[in-house]
């Protein structure tokens, strides 16, 4: 069998550095068997890889050597260490405890191509260092690592032709609980690292910069110093740096490079494709945590996992009813009644600063304790080469719950293995057949023990995936995400829903770079490690929830498209269908009749437009006012029939009976120009006004009457700005207003109570829409943005700029249109992201637009005093 290096980092303890590696014989004792092999120098140990394989590793710690010198056998090249104890690994290349042998031994050890002169001062240098405190060991370690590293340069000759240094860089490579210092080369078409040792397979890892998929910025030890690539294919490497200064400019650097083009992945687009229903739960808990600075390359900073299913007795897994899950509103430390008030109790008689939970929810221990059977190497670093007493291991998930539902130091939850279909629940089982031991039961320790409704760890993993998606859990997914990644993560809010953990957990709480004493920054470091770290904030408002399927919705309200055709946006085309008749001057505002028979429109020049969509003609043209008045908006009210209401400049609403030809009321509203209308299906108006206030009128009941001002006014919503724009949320239950300055204001259609005000814009808010399921409010502006907001939370969850102002738009939830004053009509899928086809329409600017509720016709207006009606095509 063809023998393959042994030695890993994982080895050695955490921290410790590799230096030296030499081709060399050992044998324990003289009369011993010398045995070839290699040996390797670290700060804390001298460790000898034997060639033959059924040989232990041999581990000889500095702080147990009592003398190491160089033979005095004339011309001898072998090294003489006495040591009181020594550590053999992976005896006959098997993962199992380490073997601590506690005896005096005499270590021969022949150097085959270096002089021992050559490497005896390091050794020695070193074997003094142990002696140390391990804060000061640790400070003589990295200066020594240090100078040896300032000798150690990057070999020109590896770049290809062309090829040209940008920076150059000394940090170090982050896998699971090791460290390896290195040099990080940017050029104009690779990432070069270049270890300082040979412990990689290579002499350098080379990254094409056109492979690279994302770079993130990460947080190492509670500290802004790392930078995680990922690259095709599938690869990840994970790098930190001494300072944010150097991480920044190297960060910068690459996003310059031309080579570079990385895949977009911004927080409020994956947010809306989970709200929508095109990201899976489990694939957007994987993105929030890669946000929060959690990657499975750090232990300390594993993506965690929320425990979502209550029931591990039960012989079925029944995933429609509720008790089955756990209460995702509350932490895991939370959920026994009993068991919070005695840390409530703790907590009052703490001193500050106070903590809820003297333990984590996740940190390198926990999530060993769930993966000790898939990286039993890990776990033997962590614990100094043992595994954890048998009686404590991850042996039942039933048993795991009841512990982290009822023991006072445990809140654990749980790491992503849990939900990976991919990778079938492999943790779940002793692959290696390592001996982790035997419990107090007698029964040795095997493969976790499943609950009852699941009958293999394929079988377990695939129904807690079923659960993580389920209904339920997606109907309050975002409650927890509050409590893990949100607003309720620190501060009052965290105090409020029992959600407080050790100080040293938070981002923050020290600066490591300004702690000079050595002791005090080592012992911060290991507080940190052991404490767990609590992911980077995210979210600073409550996490909008996840919305209902746009069927649901076009159901609840009676609107029952084409769906197979309404989703079949990828070959859309949108083709002229007729034009109207033209307007004497700017044609302002467009509306589709309820029953989608006609289309009307009003503009600058006080004319009242109606034509036909079936024969395309036109049907009526009437001037509404005598006298000069220009017209801003127009609704057609449902319940009266071929009734206009439209918005003047000079502040007067207009009630106008096509049939009858007349105006049937007159009155004025404002004490300025009227700028938009709004009305609600239970006989509200709405009006907006350049006099900085919008109205709320009780209409009369049909056939319409007059207005009476001092009755049918029902409330004044002041502003300090003028009012350009007003949205009613389908439901009744939410009013949105803009305003000339960018503000966004959202009210109660209750009682007209002021709600809160949006991030909004920096110019004209023009148009406003909620969403079928009034879960979100789209608006666009002249600063060239059309944004979405959840209406609950009042998060922006997505913004775009285009290349002009924006002065209409249309939308479902899931598709908008969007118009410009360049007369483009933009269709955009905010369900994918995509911008699906852009139209010329109206060449001074499109004004308005209406879309009927299938998409299938849209009505534009603009500067050019036409109305176009559209007709939408599906290639299918």
């Amino acid at each position: 069998m063809e023998n393959k290096e042994r030695f890993s980092l994982l080895l050695l303890e955490p921290g410790e550095y590799y230096f030296e590696d030499y081709i060399a014989s050992l044998a324990v004792t003289e009369n011993d068997t010398w045995l070839s092999g290699r040996l390797k120098v670290c700060s804390l140990s001298l460790v000898f890889d034997p060639k033959d394989y059924h040989k232990p590793i041999l581990k000889i710690p500095f702080t147990q050597c009592g003398s190491i010198t160089k033979s005095s056998d004339k011309d001898s090249n072998i090294l003489n260490i006495i040591s009181k104890q020594y550590i053999e690994m992976l005896d006959h290349n098997v993962l199992e405890p380490y073997k601590f042998v506690n005896e005096l031994s005499l270590f021969r050890i022949d150097l085959k191509y270096a002089r021992v002169e050559n490497c005896l001062s390091l050794i020695l240098q070193l074997h003094r260092a142990s002696s140390l405190q391990t804060a000061e060991h640790r400070h003589m370690a990295a200066a020594i690592a240090f100078g040896r590293q300032t000798l150690i340069t990057f070999d020109p000759t590896w770049l290809e032709l062309g090829e040209n240094i940008i920076i150059e860089e000394v940090g170090q490579k982050i896998t699971p609980l090791s460290i390896n210092s290195g040099r990080i080369v940017l050029t104009s078409l690779h990432v070069y690292f270049q270890p300082f040792n040979n412990n990689e397979t290579t002499l350098y890892l080379k990254i094409k910069l056109s492979e690279i998929k994302r770079i993130i910025k990460r947080r190492f030890l509670l500290q802004q110093v790392g930078l995680e690539f990922e690259y095709e294919p599938n690869k990840q490497l994970y790098l930190t740096f001494k300072n944010t200064e150097i991480r920044d400019n190297l960060y910068d650097n690459l996003l310059n490079q031309s080579k570079v083009k990385m895949e977009k992945r911004e927080r409020c687009i994956m947010t809306l494709k989970w709200q929508n229903g095109a990201l899976s739960n489990y694939d957007y808990l994987l993105y929030l945590n890669s946000l929060a600075d959690r990657t499975v390359n750090d232990l300390t900073q594993y993506p965690v996992f929320p425990w979502v299913v209550a029931d591990y007795s039960s012989p079925t897994l029944d995933l429609t009813n509720s008790n089955t899950f756990r209460d995702l509103t509350k932490p895991i430390g939370a959920l026994n009644p009993e068991r919070l008030l005695k840390l409530q109790d703790r907590y009052n008689e703490m001193n500050a600063p106070k903590f809820l939970y003297g333990s984590h929810y996740s940190t390198p221990g926990f999530v060993l304790f769930y993966l000790v059977r898939k990286y039993p190497q890990y776990m033997l670093c962590l614990q100094n080469g043992r595994f954890d007493h048998p009686d404590r291991m991850f042996n039942s998930i039933s048993d795991a719950w009841r512990n982290v539902l009822n023991n006072m130091s445990d809140f654990k939850e749980l790491v992503p293995e849990f939900y990976d279909t991919d990778q079938c629940g492999d943790f779940l089982t002793n692959k290696y057949a390592i001996d982790f031991g035997t419990r107090h039961d007698g029964r040795k320790v095997g493969d976790v023990e499943l609950p009852q409704w699941a009958n293999s760890p394929v079988d377990v993993i695939s129904k807690l995936r079923q659960a993580l998606e389920s209904d339920y859990v997606s109907n309050h997914l975002h409650h927890w995400i509050d409590l893990i990644f949100g607003y309720k993560q620190n501060g009052t809010e965290a105090i409020k829903a029992n959600n407080v953990f050790y100080y040293l957990c938070y981002e923050g709480a020290v600066d490591l770079n300004n702690v000079r004493d050595w002791n005090q920054r080592h012992a911060l470091e290991v507080q940190i490690m052991e404490f767990g770290q609590i992911p980077k904030q995210i979210f600073e408002k409550p996490h909008p929830p996840k919305t209902c399927l746009l069927i649901k919705d076009f159901q609840k309200f009676g609107i029952l498209p084409n769906i197979e055709q309404y989703w079949n946006w990828k070959n859309l085309n949108v083709l002229k269908l007729f034009t109207t008749t033209i307007h004497r001057d700017i044609a302002t505002s467009v509306k589709f009749s309820e029953d989608m028979q006609t289309v009307w429109s009003v503009g600058y020049d006080a004319m009242l437009k109606v034509h036909c969509i079936l024969t395309q003609k036109q049907i009526r043209s009437v001037i509404v006012q005598g006298f000069p008045v220009k017209f801003n908006d127009i609704i057609l009210p449902s319940n009266y029939t071929s009734t206009a209401l439209i918005a003047t400049m000079h502040g007067s609403l207009i009630v106008y009976d096509i049939d009858c030809c007349r105006i049937t009321d007159d009155f004025r509203a404002h004490e300025d120009s009227i700028s938009c209308l709004a009305w609600s299906k239970n006989g509200f108006l709405i009006t907006g006004s350049l006099d900085c206030t919008a109205r709320i009128w009780k209409a009369p009941q049909a056939p319409w009457t007059k207005i009476e001002l001092i009755t049918s006014l029902k409330a004044e919503l002041e502003h300090e700005n003028k009012v350009t724009s007003l949205a009613l949320s389908i439901d009744n239950k939410l009013l949105a207003t803009g305003t000339n300055v960018g503000e966004i204001f959202l009210w109660s259609f209750f009682d007209y109570s002021f709600i809160q005000q949006l991030p909004g814009h920096a110019d004209s808010v023009n148009k406003m829409s909620f969403s079928r399921d009034c879960s979100k409010l789209l608006s666009c502006s002249d600063d060239c943005c059309f944004k979405v907001f959840d209406s609950d939370s009042g998060l922006e969850l997505y913004t775009n700029t285009l290349q002009c102002p924006l002065k209409t738009l249309a939308w479902d939830g899931y598709h908008v249109f969007v118009g410009g004053e360049n007369g483009i009509l933009y269709l955009w899928d905010l369900e994918k992201f995509e911008l699906i086809n852009k139209i010329q329409t109206h060449p001074g600017g499109l004004l308005d637009m209406d879309v009927s509720n299938d998409g299938s016709m849209i009505a534009t207006v603009g500067k050019d005093r036409l109305v176009y009606v559209w007709k939408t095509s599906f290639d299918i």
